[in-house]
């Protein structure tokens, strides 16, 4: 089993391959069309604005090719932090910009006064939902965002994060599984994450 992950200029990709190459998979940090199209998995991690991850995402002629693999094809994806924002409708950062679509929603920021923001630091999920993740109800995981994913259909919800208000924490429809927390920053919570999503779509 080969898992790709996308580099797109957009974050520290080294940290999520040290994870999945420390639970046994084979992995390999690629903007290839050709290895990402010969690989099991997509994990689309990121740090930063949304425009400026789907800009590059854009120039790297990436867009339609990984639609077309998670979309069309079905295959295993899991993103992380942006790489969940990313997939939304539509983020607000910087400017409007249109995500890649794959799960309906739109990216605005937190609106917070009485907390520091970005949200950052360790906070407990609350899982909405019965599949693998169910495991990991009240787990503390890893947060740094200033900008959060409204979710159209609350069924695609997996776990929500408590804020001062509820936030989305993580997103799950069919093939696709997404988090705004890091379980590559996690411990030992994040490595079992990524293993148990591994290991459910295998």
């Amino acid at each position: 089993m080969k898992v790709a992950i996308i580099d797109y200029g957009m974050g520290n990709v080294a940290s999520v391959d040290k994870a999945v190459s420390y639970l046994g998979y084979e992995s390999i940090i690629t903007n290839n069309p050709n290895e990402i199209n010969s690989s099991n998995y997509i994990i689309l991690p990121g740090v930063g604005a949304f425009a400026q991850g789907m800009d590059n995402l854009t120039k790297l002629g990436l867009v339609d090719l990984l639609t077309n693999e998670v979309i069309v094809n079905k295959k295993p994806f899991l993103g992380i932090c942006l790489g969940m924002q990313l997939i939304a409708t539509k983020g607000h950062e910087l400017k409007l910009t249109n995500g890649l679509g794959w799960v309906e929603g739109e990216v605005i920021k937190i609106n917070e006064p009485d907390k520091s923001i970005p949200h950052l630091g360790w906070n407990e999920i609350t899982v909405t939902n019965d599949s693998f993740i169910k495991d990991f109800n009240q787990k503390d995981f890893y947060f740094i965002h200033s900008y959060h994913f409204n979710v159209t259909n609350r069924e695609d919800i997996a776990a929500t994060v408590n804020y001062g208000n509820s936030y989305v924490a993580a997103i799950q429809k069919e093939n696709i599984f997404a988090s705004q927390f890091h379980p590559e920053k996690s411990q030992l919570s994040g490595l079992s994450l990524i293993k148990s999503f591994l290991n459910f779509y295998a």
